[in-house]
C-alpha cells in the first residue's frame, strides 16, 4: 500500500508531549480533573493529552509536591465514588458472577486505598 503524494493527510499531527489542546479550566478545576482521572488509573500523559493540562502540573500533584494534603483527599473521594459506581453497575449481573465481580471490585478498592 503506497501513499499518494497529492493525497492530503487528514490525520492530526502528533501534539507536543502532553498536549492536544489549550486548557480552558481554572486551576481549581484542573486539580479536581487530575484527581478524578488519577482515581480512574489514567496515566498523567493521557490526562495532559485529553484535557490539555500541563503535564508538569499533573506530575507535581501526583508526586505530592503541591497540594500535598488536599490532592490525596480528592483522589480518595473520587476512588470511593468509582467504587460505589462499579458496585451499582455490578447489580446487572446475577448469582455467582455478581458475587465474584463485587469481590473483585472490593479487593481492588482495598489495594488502591492501602497505597
Amino acid at each position: 500500500m503506497s501513499l499518494q503524494t497529492d493525497h492530503k493527510d487528514s490525520r492530526t499531527p502528533s501534539p507536543p508531549y502532553g498536549y492536544s489542546r489549550v486548557c480552558g479550566h481554572s486551576r481549581e478545576e484542573q486539580i479536581h480533573i487530575v484527581a478524578e482521572f488519577h482515581a480512574h488509573k489514567i496515566r498523567p500523559s493521557r490526562i495532559a493529552y485529553r484535557v490539555g493540562i500541563d503535564i508538569a502540573f499533573i506530575e507535581e500533584l501526583i508526586a505530592g509536591e503541591i497540594e500535598e494534603e488536599r490532592f490525596p483527599r480528592l483522589v480518595k473521594r473520587y476512588r470511593r465514588q468509582r467504587f460505589q459506581q462499579r458496585l451499582r453497575d455490578s447489580t446487572s449481573s446475577k448469582g455467582v458472577r455478581r458475587y465474584e465481580q463485587e469481590q473483585k471490585i472490593e479487593r481492588e478498592f482495598r489495594q488502591e486505598t492501602d497505597l
